[in-house]
């Protein structure tokens, strides 16, 4: 697993790639993007966050994302969301 560093400042901006564990060949997200935007439609009532951006790519995504200004817990955001797409979908990400 990488040791990533980011800064943790609530109401903060952060730019996110996130990869498919198996990316030769995979189009599941774009297969399941509907199922996609409902989960972090869902997600995003119960932890809000502003989407300044979203690509969905056959293997990966890219978000750009701003946080609530007295909350800096990205994390849990993502964990839920791949929690969730991976029951749902049975997709697998990089960890």
């Amino acid at each position: 697993m990488s040791d990533y560093r980011r800064a943790w400042h609530p109401g903060g901006t952060y730019f996110f790639t996130i990869n498919l564990l198996q990316r030769q060949g995979n189009d599941l997200l774009i297969r399941h993007v509907d199922k996609l935007r409902s989960i972090i439609r869902a997600i995003r009532e119960r932890h809000p966050f502003i989407i300044h951006g979203w690509v969905v790519l056959p293997d990966h995504m890219h978000s750009v994302i701003e946080l609530p200004t007295d909350d800096a817990d990205f994390a849990t955001r993502w964990r839920l969301i791949k929690q969730v797409i991976r029951g749902r979908c049975s997709i697998d990400f990089v960890k």
